[in-house]
């Protein structure tokens, strides 16, 4: 799954209590569970002990997990959505093995109504006798049914479970939802859609909705002859039914878990391609939009070619759809074969679509891509390690775009992945990447940016310790062992410890290592343990490490600790948060005297380095590589400002990005001035790297806009003009276009945004202008993708502006624009407007409730809007709550938005 967020957009095992597998030798299956199941647990025993279930009778089963003693095989389900009455009624048949005897079948089951269940056995189906009622009990607040068998199921034994059940669409986003969209004709149309991750399958058909419970899915769906079918597999036939309906049969899936499952039905139209290993790709999308698919097309075709090559492993289905929902709450949803993506994700406008909205496309589709394998061909186990799907499809995103789109320079972009999870994860209220989580809500709550950007970050730090070579092979054989099962993080590691694949072995059995590893790096990985012991460090701790380094002359000292925001190491609990936190870091270093780069494993919290030459500066993690912060003390960090204002080129562009983000980030945590981080800043004006540019910017802008929302008008207006004039050579070197690399133009938007934001008079004059003559064309001049954005946001100060761009927003068919104007609407200083956007926003016509989160976070980065986002959120909170799920990214992505900007005690007490 791919979370937009708005910028574009485990320490104790023991709950696993066993891990069983069970051989049906017969048939030739192997069913494997994380957890066992003590006898205890059944229902002869004691039932008073159990659940009381919604009929007022005793429930047979007390946890939130489900049972082992029953393994669904495959499904064959059935669906018949109704577009009119928005209900669909649907019947199943899963195939199951049973593994011990048991009186009843646990499946999970949320807000369906179960009109039939009848069991069969094996040899009931093969003479064709009927199956016998099943009585079925329910636990909502578990989500789960029982299904009460007459007699005890016999031990490795196969049975089918037959269901009959209907329910409504549903109206939010999970499970079997509806979604709406408006043609050019004004016309509003329904279509059907599901998105089941993580634990929503059950809101669509009665299952075993956990990742472990493989099964094959047969699917069938019945439709109106003027919509169209899709789902996981090929369609094989179509079967015409009395009173005009259709019925689509569908090829029945590899092995896989509930929560991949997709099926739609929609008009939409599609472009399609085939990769050279002959796979068909479609881009599906409503039909006024069709002409916005072809670049997603493009970047499909080239980035699964990558990966099948990259991986070593064919995609192992058929065909693979990607298709363009107009309400989706996150970025997108890896279903295997039918990607599911909100429109701005996978849609290329290229009049309205700027350089980082290609970017942000090419990465959403990267990451889907790569889950493909990762997530969908091998699973986590259980939901505590879904970073092994997310922390990969984002490391992946940088590896197959570095790969496919040079151009891009995506290598750079990789970094702000980094630096943003470092904020959170430098603060107490962090958590390990790896941890416990069993309700539905906790489960939703690991889908953040610890599993995505930290679990990314730190493969990225142990691809570039292990070397690129071995770290491959080491992932393909992760992939070929686990292929079609499950696994978990140590998996993983004794996967990369020990990648030699059976061609690496010379005639003697012996696996030659990559020659140009250093000694030191063969030592460490002397032993399959090393990595592992390495790698939990960083997966089963919360928090970062801050690296002290201290130059004598040709030592080195060096120490780490815990590095914190919000908490000082004059404050009483600051020991007490730095206790038992230790990293094994893979460090890396250069110095003024050499281009080597040194490494050195730092296990224990100080240590000591030799220099072999005398050298003017240290500069560790080199090309910021490394999840960690470096502090300098004594002259260190002068040293290396020195280097900057004479030849900052001697510091590689990376290195230059990483000393800016971590002088910042020192002074929020009090371990440096907020003077020593402005010397840094000042050679910026002879920088030459844009990435480094835009970094030094954002930092500066951050404050003046902190000092501005705070009131404090005298350090406000003196920052402005600071920024102002600073940066007035290199303002006014931009010109209103779409010219340059990727990075020249995401540089330009950053620049004239910044300018016009400052009130820069010829910035906001030129802007003015253009908006002016694009609405004397009507919407018909075009505008470079580049500063539509900031074109609008000037246009929007003024009611016309204001009231024309909400009727564009409206009519407009592209969703990049969209995206722009309602940014542009957001930054009106009237409040009865941003009222209004506010009330549009919770209506869910005119803006889309996806949209919510984002208008909010808009709104409340300004001063004018800040405190009217904050009370809306808390005048409207229970039906924000109805509208996202607690513990959803959109409620986080809410909460995040409009209180992010406080900064004063009072609004720490509210």
């Amino acid at each position: 799954m791919f979370h937009s967020s708005n910028s574009h957009r485990k320490p104790m095992f023991n709950i696993h209590t066993g891990f069983y597998c069970l051989a049906a030798i017969l048939l030739q299956i192997c069913v494997c569970s994380q957890f066992s199941v003590p006898s205890s647990h059944y229902f002869t025993e004691d039932p008073g002990a159990f659940p009381v279930a919604s009929n007022g009778e005793p429930f047979p089963w007390q946890e939130l997990r489900l049972p082992n003693v029953v393994i669904p095989l495959h499904y064959d389900l059935f669906v018949h959505p109704n577009l009119t009455s928005l209900d669909f009624v649907a019947s199943e048949k899963i195939e199951v093995l049973v593994s011990n005897a048991t009186q009843f079948i646990i499946l999970h089951s949320k807000d369906l109504e179960i009109t039939n269940a009848t069991l069969q056995s094996e040899e009931d189906s093969r003479y064709m006798k009927s199956g016998k009622e099943l009585k079925v009990l329910s636990y909502p607040a578990h989500q789960q049914i029982a299904l009460l068998v007459p007699e005890k199921l016999t031990p490795h034994l196969k049975y089918y479970v037959a269901i009959d059940f209907q329910a409504k669409l549903a109206d939010g986003f999970k499970g079997f939802y509806k979604s709406t969209y408006r043609t050019l004709g004004g016309e509003t149309r329904i279509l059907a859609v599901t998105d089941f991750e993580p634990t929503q399958a059950r809101m669509a058909f009665p299952c075993f909705d956990e990742p472990l419970f493989k099964a094959n899915f047969s699917i069938k769906i019945r439709r109106e002859s003027r919509h169209t079918a899709l789902s996981n597999m090929p369609k094989v036939k179509t079967i015409e039914l009395e009173g005009g309906l259709l019925e689509d049969h569908f090829e029945t899936t590899v092995k896989m878990s509930t929560y991949l499952v997709a099926y739609i039905v929609c008009d939409f139209h599609s472009v399609s391609g085939i990769t050279s290993s002959g796979v068909k790709v479609s881009i599906y999308a409503s039909p006024d939009k069709r002409n916005q698919t072809h670049y997603a097309l493009q970047a499909s075709l080239k980035l699964l070619d990558f990966y099948e090559k990259y991986f070593d492993i064919n995609y192992p289905l058929p065909k693979l759809d990607l298709i363009a929902i107009p309400d989706f709450a996150s970025g997108a949803m890896e279903n295997w074969g039918l990607i599911t993506y909100r429109e701005t994700s996978l849609l290329f406008d290229p009049k309205t679509s700027s350089a980082s909205d290609k970017l942000w496309v090419t990465k959403v589709i990267a990451h889907e891509l790569a889950h493909q394998w990762f997530g969908n061909l091998v699973t986590m186990e259980w939901w505590n390690d879904i970073w092994l799907n997310e922390g990969f499809a984002n490391y992946m995103e940088l590896i197959a775009v570095n790969a496919t789109y040079p151009e891009l320079q995506f290598d750079d972009h990789f970094l702000n992945v980094c630096f943003e999870v470092i904020t959170k994860d430098s603060l107490n209220s962090s958590r390990p990447i790896s941890k416990p989580a069993e309700t539905p809500t906790q489960i939703q709550e690991m889908f953040d940016e610890v599993s995505y950007n930290k679990g990314a970050c730190i493969l990225n730090m142990l691809k570039d310790f292990l070397g690129e070579e071995k770290f491959q092979k080491g992932i393909i054989q992760y992939l070929k062992k686990f292929s079609y099962r499950n696994a978990k993080n140590d998996d993983l590691w004794s996967s990369l410890s020990n990648s030699c694949l059976e061609s690496d072995f010379t005639s003697g059995g012996v696996c030659h290592s990559d020659p140009k590893m250093t000694s030191n790096m063969l030592t460490f990985l002397g032993e399959n343990a090393e990595v592992k012991e390495m790698m939990t460090t960083w997966t089963l701790q919360k928090g970062i490490p801050l690296l002290v380094v201290k130059q004598d002359g040709h030592s080195l000292r060096l120490q780490q600790e815990r590095f914190l925001q919000g908490v000082f190491q004059e404050d009483p609990e600051w020991r007490a948060l730095q206790e038992r936190y230790l990293w094994h870091i893979p460090l890396t270093y250069s110095t003024s005297s050499s281009n080597v780069i040194h490494r050195h494993i730092l296990k224990s919290k100080t240590d000591t380095l030799d220099l072999p030459e005398k050298t003017s500066w240290v500069k560790f993690n080199v090309d910021s590589n490394g999840y960690y912060i470096v502090h300098y003390e004594g002259h260190g960090w002068d040293q290396l400002i020195t280097q900057l204002n004479q030849n900052h080129t001697l510091l590689r562009p990376k290195d230059r990005i990483g000393l800016i983000h971590d002088v910042f980030q020192l002074v929020g945590a009090g371990r440096l001035t907020l003077d020593k981080a402005l010397d840094m800043t000042h050679y910026l004006q002879h920088e030459t790297s844009s990435p480094a540019l835009l970094k030094g910017l954002s930092y500066l802008e951050l404050f003046y806009h902190m000092m501005d929302r705070r009131n404090i008008s005298d350090i406000s207006e003196n920052l402005k003009h600071y920024l102002l004039q600073y940066f007035k050579p290199v303002i006014d070197r931009q010109s209103w276009s779409d010219e340059g690399s990727v990075w020249d133009r995401m540089l330009r938007s950053a620049l004239l945004k910044l300018a016009c934001d400052l009130n820069h008079a010829p910035c906001i004059q030129k802007a003015a202008e253009l908006f002016s003559q694009w609405m004397e064309s009507s919407g018909k001049l075009n505008i470079p993708t580049d500063v539509l954005k900031i074109v609008y946001s000037v246009g929007a100060q003024t009611t016309t502006g204001w009231n024309y761009l909400l009727e564009l927003y409206e009519l407009s068919m592209s969703s990049a624009e969209k995206n722009k104007i309602l940014y542009a609407l957001s930054t009106s200083k009237h409040q009865e407007k941003l009222q209004k956007l506010l009330e549009l926003g919770m209506e869910g016509k005119v803006i889309k409730t996806q949209d919510l989160a984002a208008l909010l976070h808009a709104i409340a980065r300004r001063p004018k809007g800040q405190q009217l986002a904050w009370d809306f959120v808390r005048e409207n909170w229970t039906h924000l709550l109805k509208k996202f799920d607690l513990g959803s990214f959109a409620i986080r992505i809410i909460i995040s938005g409009t209180t992010s900007h406080f900064s004063s005690k009072d609004k720490l007490q509210e």
